[in-house]
């Protein structure tokens, strides 16, 4: 097993594998740019390294320099979380040429599913179902033409290197296509530096379903059923659970075995999602492989019981899959709601400033995955999730009254976020019921609902206004490192 390995992210991710290593005897290494200096990952961790970059965004997407921190921090191993360079071929390949183990696949896996046409090439070889469409890029008009036309409208474009919906238009009509057409690879160009657009059938208002699986070195390969992300907002999924309410045991293993072939096609090892669309009728259709940890990951552990990042760090380690198909069950059901620093009354714009007050829900059921403590500064340089609220319960229904309640006693002063919402959206008889798909938020879901929760909302945040000058930081001790230094500084959170 590994004595140290580095973890290439940053906030609640960082924080969430730091704890499962802690229980596996192993010392973490943070990284940081300095934006991030007092965050808590950074004194949760066993030592800490300063970025340096001109943005901090750019800082914890240089390879190389994180790279150099693995060699002189002495890390065996890299875990790169979500986002960031979890998904760059280049910085799997860069862990292998520096004899650094990479906590996910290999280059090649990486860079197969990371092309969203090669993708499908793959997957319709090895007998997956794909959602009817190019298996490559779209040269020029005419083949646009001829393709939308064979295909039949409505038709969705897709960037090739792709995904958060950029690069993503829907086509119903002929008239529409060339304008959409351009306009979907001058936003995949801006996004990923590659304007390759392909075309496929629309599967109007699917549920977005995937199976997480898992993969050793010797052949082994395993899914833990299924996670609905159906509710989405302009393809940003918001709440995340497992089991799905569509899915039978049956239809489960056949998805499963399904998403097993998908990732032994691409010789896939680690952990890693194929994600489904699933129509009205029962049919599922390959849509990705996310080659990585994915954010929603929580309910499948609490349902499965398994530690999913215990699993990684043992796999990379070169440790065999010590379990079976049959050993895993499903247990109860959970859910995930996203904590976004965002103003669901001001249409979801981002939200920035000091945590002036901040208190979790607890009791049992209940889960957090967080990368904020009270006084933390939310930025305008990440992403806006600041951490993950979840439950299980017996059944859906008492997992989601636990989601109700944890919400409601969830108290972050001092910016925006999207907990009224969430609220609402839970309150919903149409998801209560489990009738919603991807559509649900722009066709059934109606935000005037969001007025009722605010008022409730605004009489509280009245009751404890007092009291959100008080900032409590407990300090603890953490091992630094800095760019002038040549020695390992000892400093405290005051």
């Amino acid at each position: 097993m590994f004595k140290r390995i580095l973890i290439a992210n940053r906030g609640e991710i960082a924080i969430r594998i730091m704890r499962t290593a802690r229980e596996l005897n192993i010392e973490t290494v943070a990284v940081y740019h300095k934006v991030d200096k007092e965050s808590p990952y950074v004194y949760y961790a066993d030592y800490a390294y300063e970025l340096y970059s001109e943005t901090p965004k750019s800082a914890y997407l240089d390879i190389q320099q994180i790279i150099d921190i693995a060699k002189r921090s002495h890390s065996e191993a890299i875990h790169p979380g979500y986002g960031f360079l979890s998904e760059r071929e280049a910085f799997s390949q860069a862990c292998l040429d520096a004899n650094i183990k990479f906590i996910g696949p290999n280059p090649k896996s990486i860079e197969i599913m990371g092309s969203k046409t090669k993708a499908r090439e793959i997957m319709f070889a090895a007998g997956v179902p794909i959602v009817p469409g190019t298996k490559e890029k779209i040269l020029d008009y005419d083949q646009l033409r001829k393709t939308a036309a064979q295909i039949g409208y409505p038709v969705l474009l897709k960037a090739a290197a792709g995904g958060g919906g950029k690069g993503m238009r829907k086509v119903f009509n002929s008239e529409e296509l060339i304008e959409n057409f351009e306009s979907a690879k001058r936003e995949a160009w801006k996004s990923f530096g590659d304007d390759s657009i392909y075309i496929e059938k629309l599967i109007e208002n699917p549920k977005h379903i995937e199976i997480q699986v898992l993969a050793d070195e010797y052949g082994n390969y395993l899914h833990f059923g299924e996670r609905d992300c159906s509710i989405q907002r302009r393809h940003q999924k918001l709440i995340e659970e497992c089991p799905s309410t569509v899915l039978d045991d049956e239809l489960r293993h056949k998805m499963g075995q399904v998403a097993i072939n998908a990732a032994k096609a691409c010789n896939y090892v680690n952990a890693g999602t194929i994600e489904f669309l699933f129509d009205k009728n029962k049919n599922f259709y390959f849509l990705e492989m996310n080659t990585r940890l994915q954010v929603e990951h929580p309910v499948t552990e609490r349902v499965t019981r398994a530690d999913l990042v215990k699993e990684q760090i043992k796999i990379a380690a070169g440790e065999k899959l010590n379990f079976t198909q049959q050993d895993i069950k499903w247990i109860g059901h959970s859910i995930e709601c996203r904590i976004n620093a965002e103003d669901p009354f001001n249409n979801f714009m981002p939200s920035t400033g000091k945590i002036t007050y901040l208190r979790e829900p607890g009791g049992k059921g209940i889960r957090i995955d967080s990368g904020i403590e009270q006084g933390s500064v939310i930025s305008i340089h990440f992403d806006p999730m600041v951490a993950k609220l979840i439950t299980l319960g017996k059944n859906r229904d008492e997992a989601l009254d636990r989601m109700i309640q944890a919400l409601k006693n969830y108290k972050i002063y001092g910016i925006k976020t999207v907990i009224p919402f969430l609220i609402a959206v839970i309150n919903h008889p149409d998801f209560r019921n489990g009738n919603f798909d991807t559509g649900f938020l722009e066709n059934v879901f109606d935000f005037s609902e969001l007025a009722k929760v605010k008022n409730e909302i605004e009489e509280l945040i009245a009751v404890i206004a007092a009291y959100t000058h008080r900032i409590v930081r407990i300090p603890e001790k953490v091992h630094t490192f800095t760019k002038n230094s040549s020695k390992w500084k000892q400093r405290k959170l005051i």
